[in-house]
């Protein structure tokens, strides 16, 4: 079977022949040709980060030789402080001595702020210190997380951007939702000359302090004082910017969900992450379902249930979906792509439908493969 360009690609594409795998499936692979600015390039500030850990465990890292793989790392009261590596599981410890309150005192010092989410940044940088708090509302342990600037994942999604549809992301926490839409931001403000708008609740995806990041490029960037009024900036922003695009992440409750789908109306196109790992999690998650149109139970009469061969009382999508497209990401540089309404159609009959898994080769090159059948579980 020769290759052929997918639909959804744009742009030109170099084919080449199809993979032999073991799924019983059929696809067609393309390998997209991108800008030459789609380089990856890494900057995380890492000095910045460091300066709020301990001396030792600073000179200890700075000397690591997987510092570039570098997460996050954790200290607890009255435990060993651990770094967390990308793409190793478990942790390392850094030292035998355990973590000391006047320790934790001294990095609550050099960051900013903690907000009523127990999140603070470093000024000037993308790095997020999250705190734990005991009873009292004393802090007693910090998850510090690296930060990083990536300039190049935009290839896997450049094609799509083209379309002016609103894009939603889904995955685990850690396989790179926020870095993506940083980049995402930077690319439509910059090179599509859109107005993009980005509602940052955590400060996650500019930064911390007044002035955002320059990884967003000219995309402006509005802070929301509290997370449970997430929704209500992202109205405002509609109202008082004239955004063509918003950029929102951690979509989490039914009022943020109602108001993608107002702004959505609107004409302006969203990109959104939500909690979950397929686009079953959200067509199971009744806060989250208006996202991909809602579901509800529909009851046929009895000649509609024969010509379907279906039982009488069915599930059926009550609207048109808020986001056209949904990008399921398994890891970071292997995604699975939906036409968002044809998929969840096919899944509420019980059928696997067409989607694209998009990734990288051996050569760090982009590859869309087009599979016909896809049951959530085997690509």
């Amino acid at each position: 079977m020769a290759g052929v360009c997918v639909p959804w690609g744009g742009g030109a594409c170099r084919l080449i022949s199809p993979i032999r795998r073991r799924f019983p499936v059929s696809y067609t692979v393309a390998s997209l040709a991108l800008p030459d600015s789609s380089a990856m390039i890494v900057d995380d500030n890492l000095g910045a980060f460091l300066e709020i850990l301990p001396k030792d465990l600073r000179h200890r890292l700075l000397n690591d030789s997987r510092r570039n793989q570098l997460v996050e790392v954790i200290m607890d009261l009255g435990r060993p402080p651990e770094a967390r590596y990308l793409g190793e599981p478990g942790g390392q410890y850094l030292r035998k001595n355990e973590v000391s309150m006047e320790e934790l005192e001294d990095a609550q010092e050099l960051v900013g702020e903690f907000g009523a989410d127990n999140r603070a940044g470093i000024e000037g940088t993308l790095h997020r210190i999250s705190a734990i708090r005991n009873r009292k509302g004393f802090i007693v342990g910090l998850t510090c997380r690296v930060g990083r600037a990536v300039s190049g994942h935009i290839d896997m999604l450049y094609d799509l951007l083209h379309y002016g549809k609103s894009i939603l992301f889904v995955g685990r926490p850690g396989v790179g939702k926020t870095t993506v839409l940083r980049e995402i931001a930077r690319v439509l403000s910059d090179e599509f000359q859109k107005r993009v708008v980005i509602i940052d609740t955590s400060n996650e995806i500019g930064g911390d302090g007044d002035i955002p990041h320059s990884a967003i490029g000219g995309s402006r960037r509005m802070q929301v004082p509290k997370p449970s009024l997430q929704h209500k900036v992202m109205i405002e922003a509609v109202e008082n910017h004239m955004p063509q695009v918003i950029i929102v992440d951690e979509i989490g409750t039914e009022a943020e969900a109602l108001a993608c789908r107002s702004i959505a109306e609107r004409g302006v196109m969203l990109i959104g992450t939500a909690h979950g790992e397929q686009l079953q999690n959200i067509i199971k998650n009744p806060t989250l379902s208006d996202l991909i149109g809602g579901i509800e139970t529909v009851t046929l009469g009895d000649e509609e249930a024969r010509a379907r061969r279906s039982q009488k009382s069915i599930l059926e999508r009550k609207a048109p979906p808020t986001f056209y497209f949904l990008i399921e990401m398994r890891e970071r540089d292997y995604w699975i792509a939906h036409q968002t309404e044809k998929s969840v159609d096919m899944l509420l009959r019980g059928r696997n439908p067409m989607v694209e898994v998009r990734r990288r080769d051996e050569e760090y090159k982009v590859v869309i493969e087009r599979w016909k059948a896809y049951d959530g579980q085997g690509i």
